[in-house]
């Protein structure tokens, strides 16, 4: 044999694997107090678990390096329910937010802290979830994380139940607004640090978002994820479509 045709040989019997590790981490906002609602989103249950164990296994669909996810303080059933999927996945990382009544805003640059201390440097991109977009699915996760402009963002409509109106009219309990841009979504982590110093208050990323040239930004269009659980009427009406367990 050649010498040449001995070294194709030999890259034939090793190849090269092309296959690119997962470069991005998850942040699962979940210190919402639910006043409005009454008693914690978190622990509603879906396919017979709580909802934010529910939502941790989607983030965990996409193969993050890391998931952090911020609970409220002084409320250990939450931090409870994440025991068994914590210890199971080293990956995820409970972040408590001492002062969740004072918005989202600072709920964010407590996880964008703790992303920074990873170890890694290969993140280079960040899911941002909620916790109660009950129809969320992998495959909206899939399609966020497969653009890789600077943010890809969800839009949908939103919804708000009448007193009024008939549950059984889907129709009539759904009162749309279009064109929202939010959660979930896909940003450069570059950029996130960037934006760090500039979330206050309730203040998210939509208004910084805004700002972005169009070549920047795409959106993922999923009228599904209008379906977010904030009162006792919506939660009923979820209920009721069999989106949460009875």
């Amino acid at each position: 044999m050649s010498r040449d045709a001995s070294i194709l040989a030999s890259m034939q019997l090793k190849p090269i694997n092309l296959s690119k590790p997962p470069n991005h981490a998850v942040i699962i906002l979940a210190s919402g107090l639910s006043l409005r609602l009454g008693q914690a989103k978190q622990l509603l249950c879906k396919d017979g678990e709580p909802l934010i164990c529910f939502m941790t296994k989607l983030a965990l669909s996409t193969k993050p390096q890391a998931i952090i996810i911020v609970i409220p303080d002084n409320q250990p059933s939450i931090a409870s329910a994440m025991d068994e999927l914590a210890f199971q996945y080293s990956m995820i990382q409970m972040v408590v937010n001492s002062t969740p009544e004072i918005g989202m805003a600072y709920s964010l640059n407590l996880a964008i802290e703790a992303v920074t201390q990873l170890t890694s440097s290969l993140i280079e991109r960040v899911v941002i979830m909620g916790v109660d977009q009950v129809l969320l699915d992998e495959q909206h996760l899939a399609k966020l994380l497969a653009d890789k402009r600077s943010v890809v963002a969800s839009a949908y409509s939103s919804w708000q139940y009448s007193n009024n109106m008939n549950l059984n009219e889907t129709s009539a309990a759904t009162a749309l607004k279009q064109n929202i841009i939010g959660l979930p979504l896909t940003i450069d982590y570059d950029l996130l640090r960037e934006w760090q110093a500039l979330l206050v208050g309730d203040k998210g990323l939509r208004y910084l978002i805004r700002e972005l040239k169009p070549s920047q930004i795409s959106t993922v269009v999923n009228h599904q994820l209008s379906y977010d659980i904030d009162t006792p009427e919506q939660l009923a009406y979820a209920k009721q479509q069999g989106w949460l367990d009875k």
